[in-house]
């Protein structure tokens, strides 16, 4: 037997068709997406504007894919790193990340991470995700789940809603794209975020970034902000990291292409991700390539602190070596900024996502 739809993958147009093929006015679908996605019921008997009737059928012949939280971890820094059991059995991970003012202890900016599979597909050597291989991937509801479960857990925690989402988390959201892009849609409406204020992360699938660039243009996809997982400035580097780099439809060169034909299209400048792993990527010639790099569209350098996986080798620079690495590429004038770890002591930081109860 089926399982029952679940409504919480329904944008606001299906919703009404919805409602619609049951014999109901086309109002009620607005009614259940505001229930859903803007005031988080978890339930249809929750839903007290619609008639008893029809509660009682939605109960009987759809759901809301609610994720169970399975457990919770909260770091030293106020991260917090909750596990999600999904309807197969296996688990992904969401992260909500706090930048809390010092002085007066209020939140400037509350950020959820959320994932788009379980585990990931790309291999990337310094990744925890990537040993997990891929497993599954998640509906535009299960991605609009976490941010629901991690938006209150803000209000919950620090007495504000979320400011920002990024798609940061397990998986590779291009690999997973019109589950991501739906559910971009669907955050978006239901917690009033602009475009700027949502960001989905690649390691640089070049086609599917002309896609989103097409897809923006055109109005097909919503809006928001691409991020792109370089780590290596040269194609020699960055193959022998990121396996994605090896095939000439995702090497350097496409992905100079592609990002050359998002901006054509889009003028939003990209941001490279670069984690920084202690004599690998961080000499002056690196910093030299990677300003080549920034050069093929407008576009700005988030380095990351790399965050230690067991087992990879890989280790941080020290801050002496990080500094001057930064004083090199502002000299070669490139925009950057450095993302420091947070959640590292819980392994909810950039990197350290794996799932070990998962199936």
């Amino acid at each position: 037997m089926p399982a029952p739809p679940d409504l919480l993958a329904l944008d606001q147009i299906e919703l009404t068709a919805f409602m619609r093929e049951i014999g109901e006015p086309a109002y009620r679908g607005r009614q259940l997406f505001e229930w859903m996605h803007e005031k988080g019921a978890r339930s249809f008997d929750a839903m007290t504007n619609l008639p008893l009737a029809l509660r009682q059928r939605l109960g009987a012949e759809a759901q809301i894919g609610r994720l169970e939280e399975t457990s919770r971890q909260t770091a030293t820094d106020g991260t917090i790193k909750t596990l999600l059991r999904l309807p197969s059995g296996r688990a992904v991970e969401a992260v909500l990340i706090p930048d809390v003012d010092e002085e007066t202890g209020r939140a400037r900016r509350l950020t959820a991470c959320v994932s788009s599979q379980v585990g990931c597909a790309m291999g990337c050597t310094f990744c925890a995700t990537g040993r997990m291989g891929f497993q599954e991937n998640l509906t535009a509801g299960q991605i609009a789940a976490q941010a629901q479960h991690l938006d209150a857990l803000a209000h919950e925690t620090y007495g504000r809603g979320l400011s920002n989402v990024v798609y940061m988390g397990m998986g590779e959201p291009l690999q997973n794209m019109s589950a991501v892009t739906k559910s971009v849609g669907l955050i978006r409406d239901g917690l009033g975020l602009a475009p700027r204020r949502v960001t989905v992360s690649t390691v640089g699938l070049a086609r599917r970034i002309r896609e989103v660039a097409d897809g923006q243009a055109s109005g097909a996809i919503p809006g928001f902000r691409l991020a792109v997982s370089l780590h290596a400035p040269t194609d020699a580097q960055r193959s022998a990291i990121m396996p994605v780099n090896r095939s000439e439809k995702t090497d350097l060169g496409a992905l100079r292409d592609a990002i050359r034909h998002y901006w054509n299209l889009t003028g939003e400048r990209v941001t490279y991700e670069y984690c920084v792993f202690a004599g690998q990527n961080d000499t002056d010639e690196d910093a030299r390539n990677l300003a080549a790099v920034t050069r093929w569209a407008p576009s700005k350098v988030n380095l990351i602190v790399y965050n230690p996986v067991q087992g990879t080798g890989f280790t941080s620079p020290p801050e002496a070596e990080l500094d001057r690495f930064i004083r090199a590429l502002v000299r070669e004038e490139v925009r950057v900024t450095v993302r420091r770890s947070r959640g590292q002591d819980i392994d909810a930081a950039c990197g350290q996502l794996a799932t070990r109860e998962a199936a």
